[in-house]
């Protein structure tokens, strides 16, 4: 839950890079913890390789900056309202929709392999989960909306955005992920009758992940 009232530094002392630390303080941190059960299941449930799995996790961080920055630049010219809106748990039921759509692209994918379409646009599944994980209600994120709002200006809300999101792009996630694709494709390679199980598994875990963020909602 997040709270409003959270704002580590008054607002005059606010500079770029006290918000860059405090993006790569949670980078460090709660964005693993939160993102890795998402992104390690998709990479796993396609077997990717190291570069298809670096690449979408850079869609996935991407997704991550761009929304900060669209957050900062909201929170700047409405204030705290915002806050109050992911407080609700709207941010919950964004990411609950980009999990089930992962899943469902895995379990297309695995019955309709061959289809070219399904293979190009395969990154979007992770700049989606990408940019609703970036809704998440923490502290950090209730911090960054609150020193946005008190700047009252959309520039430098989604100026302080923008460098959050890359503070928090500065995560194990880059060295993890790539490790969680490693495994899917050596599980293939030695037992190759696993293959379709670990998709439907992954595809399965994230449909019930995305379940249970949307039924949190309500």
């Amino acid at each position: 839950m997040i709270e409003p009232g959270i704002v580590p530094l008054a607002a005059e002392s606010v500079t770029l890079s006290s918000v860059l630390l405090l993006g790569i303080s949670m980078g460090l941190t709660a964005c693993t913890v939160t993102c890795l059960p998402f992104m390690g299941t998709w990479v796993l449930g396609r077997a990717s390789s190291r570069g298809e799995a670096l690449r979408h996790t850079a869609l996935f961080l991407a997704g991550r900056i761009c929304t900060y920055a669209l957050l900062g630049a909201v929170a700047g010219s409405l204030g705290r309202w915002l806050v109050a809106w992911l407080s609700a748990g709207w941010g919950n039921g964004a990411i609950g929709g980009a999990s089930l759509l992962a899943g469902l692209w895995l379990l297309r994918g695995r019955r309709h392999q061959p289809c070219a379409a399904l293979r190009q646009g395969a990154g979007l599944p992770p700049y989606l989960l990408g940019s609703a994980l970036a809704l998440t209600p923490c502290a950090p994120l209730a911090s960054l909306l609150s020193l946005a709002a008190l700047g009252g200006g959309v520039l430098q809300g989604a100026s302080f955005g923008l460098v959050f999101g890359l503070g928090a792009a500065l995560t194990p996630l880059l060295v993890v992920v790539p490790a969680f694709a490693w495994l899917g494709r050596s599980l293939r390679q030695e037992r190759q009758w696993l293959s379709r199980w670990l998709t439907l598994g992954a595809a399965l875990v994230l449909v019930a992940l995305g379940m249970r963020r949307l039924l949190s909602v309500f």
